[in-house]
């Protein structure tokens, strides 16, 4: 009979995760050594390679377990079946939230999944491709006018552009949080998109040309 695992297991996996994220984000996929990684994690390097066969698989695991994560918030926020602005606003409230302490994930994922196989690089991006479409439905139900004239996906990349990159600018010693600027981010964005489907400056006929043209 096979053993399971012991407790510990996953728990010693995202001490290794993390640390691997740090590593790949400081120096790069290829820059980073597994000698580094487990000592930034604090255990031997024969452990490191029990629970990791090679950078790669590393790589694969950070990418792909912290999507899962953003799709457990996408899947939380959906159950509690809140009207459109609410769940728009819960949404990026909840990604902001985690996104504070995300940095260096977000790099591993600018610099470093292009690294991976082909098939490992798609998976990944098969479940980024569901977070957008979440966020991109959850702005069509306070707008279905985005939909109508196929900027649903176009603007939710652009409310992606917002988020991703606060931490470059937020600090975490100054007046406002993470949670702080959810409500802040969410006002502009729906406010914005409100003036874009009303032509607003007109913006809808710019976009419009540049779409037939």
């Amino acid at each position: 009979m096979a053993r399971g695992k012991a407790p510990t297991f996953e728990l010693q996996r995202a001490t290794m995760l993390r640390a691997a994220a740090g590593q790949f984000a400081e120096k790069g996929f290829h820059n980073a050594s597994m000698s580094a990684i487990a000592q930034a994690c604090g255990v031997s390097k024969p452990l490191l390679y029990h629970y990791y066969r090679d950078k790669e698989h590393l790589l694969f695991d950070i990418a792909d377990s912290y999507i899962d994560e953003l799709l457990a918030i996408v899947a939380s926020v959906e159950a509690r079946k809140l009207d459109p602005e609410a769940h728009f606003s819960e949404l990026v409230t909840r990604f902001m939230e985690e996104y504070e302490h995300a940095q260096d994930h977000h790099m591993v994922i600018v610099q470093d999944v292009k690294f991976l196989r082909e098939e490992q690089a798609e998976s990944v991006a098969a479940k980024q491709r569901r977070v957008v479409a979440a966020f991109a439905d959850a702005l069509a139900r306070v707008e279905p006018g985005l939909k109508g004239r196929k900027l649903d996906k176009a603007v939710t990349m652009i409310l992606f552009g917002m988020i991703n990159w606060t931490f470059t600018w937020l600090r975490a010693d100054g007046p406002l949080t993470f949670h702080d600027m959810a409500p802040i981010v969410t006002g502009i964005f729906l406010n914005g998109v409100r003036g874009l489907m009303r032509g607003e400056g007109g913006g809808v006929a710019v976009v419009g040309a540049a779409a037939d043209a």
